[in-house]
């Protein structure tokens, strides 16, 4: 099976070169850059010496020799090579938002700044959250190529920590609260202040308060999995680390899974308090169990980036607040594979049948 990437010279580009090098149903790489076509992948990305050896091509040319086609490119620039994949009878996944938003166009518009040039290729399209979507990328790919809207990283991270209060019905009527952490490569590899080193060093900062463009997703996720609209706050910070993302979820319980009240403020927590989050752990350990990139930590841990690196994997640990009233949930991914790259594998091995975690084994690396 040959796999094509358009865009390979970017981070998350790399990052699906790294994956697709050592799985094991890929005989073959394509790699295309618009800006570098004629170079040498492994001339611009030193690590690849003596592992990866790919002349980059135009991204015109990738499309008729691939199996299927990786789309790492910037929003609002890949409906023309999603068109080509459909009329050649490949699949595409798109790594950009622009296949996120389904049919409501207007949704997109509003925070991406363009309409879809394209709308009749939604028919094909659809959302690539493994954990939610599963069986729809199974339907639509028996019937035909697919475009698979790969998920933005932060929306990810918060909507696999909240999907089984939702979907059980945990959750109450208020905002859900999504405080998360993000590392530099979030922003891309293209020089930009904010990510100039005496800036971002030794500093944690938020950004966009109020107003991050994955707000929309992450809310329609939520409503997806909730069966209703779910009130949400969502805040991004950038973090000084290279990658990983850290999503701390408030989520306010339903009255009948509350263990206290609000008013508790002056104890800390007791017996009670402790038994009610070893049960919630206990829930999501079985809404999670047969997923194969979702690990519910142990009681009493706490989720961090630094045991995902490298990894598909989605750390999620479970707590209550000592008032009992809110339950809270660590989620940790790196941002590069399980918010980027490694779900783009994940929903490939979907596609085409292969195993879930085809090349996608890599323990985490520690440090």
């Amino acid at each position: 099976m040959i796999a094509g990437i358009i865009g390979a010279t970017g981070y998350a580009g790399a990052e699906l070169v790294r994956i697709l090098a050592g799985h094991p149903q890929v005989d073959g790489l394509l790699a295309a850059s618009a800006h570098h076509a004629g170079e040498r992948l492994e001339d611009l990305y030193l690590n690849f010496q003596g592992r990866v050896s790919a002349v980059l091509e135009h991204p015109d040319n990738l499309i008729a020799a691939a199996d299927v086609v990786f789309a790492a490119l910037p929003h609002g620039t890949g409906e023309d090579y999603a068109r080509s994949c459909m009329a050649k009878g490949v699949h595409c996944i798109d790594l950009s938002a622009d296949y996120r938003f389904d049919g409501d166009e207007a949704v997109f518009r509003a925070w991406y700044g363009k309409g879809y040039q394209y709308p009749g290729l939604r028919r094909r399209s659809v959302y690539g959250l493994p954990e939610l979507n599963r069986q729809r990328i199974q339907a639509m790919a028996a019937e035909g190529p697919v475009i698979i809207g790969n998920p933005g990283c932060y929306p990810t991270s918060a909507s696999l920590g909240a999907y089984p209060a939702l979907a059980r019905g945990f959750a109450g009527e208020g905002p859900i609260i999504v405080d998360a952490a993000s590392g530099i490569t979030g922003g891309g590899r293209e020089p930009v202040r904010a990510f100039h080193y005496p800036e971002c060093a030794d500093s944690l900062a938020p950004y966009k308060v109020g107003a991050h463009r994955h707000t929309p997703e992450i809310a329609r996720n939520f409503q997806a999995m909730a069966g209703r609209p779910a009130p949400l706050i969502f805040t991004p910070h950038l973090a000084p680390m290279n990658r990983g993302i850290l999503s701390t979820i408030y989520i306010p319980l339903a009255a009948e899974y509350r263990t206290g009240g609000w008013s508790r403020v002056s104890a800390p927590p007791d017996k009670d308090i402790e038994a009610a989050a070893a049960e919630f752990q206990k829930r999501y350990q079985e809404f999670y169990q047969n997923e194969p990139f979702v690990r519910v930590l142990p009681p009493g841990a706490a989720a961090a980036t630094g045991r995902v690196r490298h990894s598909n994997y989605c750390d999620l640990s479970i707590h209550l607040d000592l008032q009992g009233c809110a339950l809270i949930v660590i989620s940790a991914i790196d941002n590069m594979v399980k918010g980027a790259a490694g779900q783009a594998v994940q929903n490939m091995n979907i596609l085409l049948g292969f195993p879930e975690d085809a090349g996608l084994q890599a323990v985490p690396a520690l440090f």
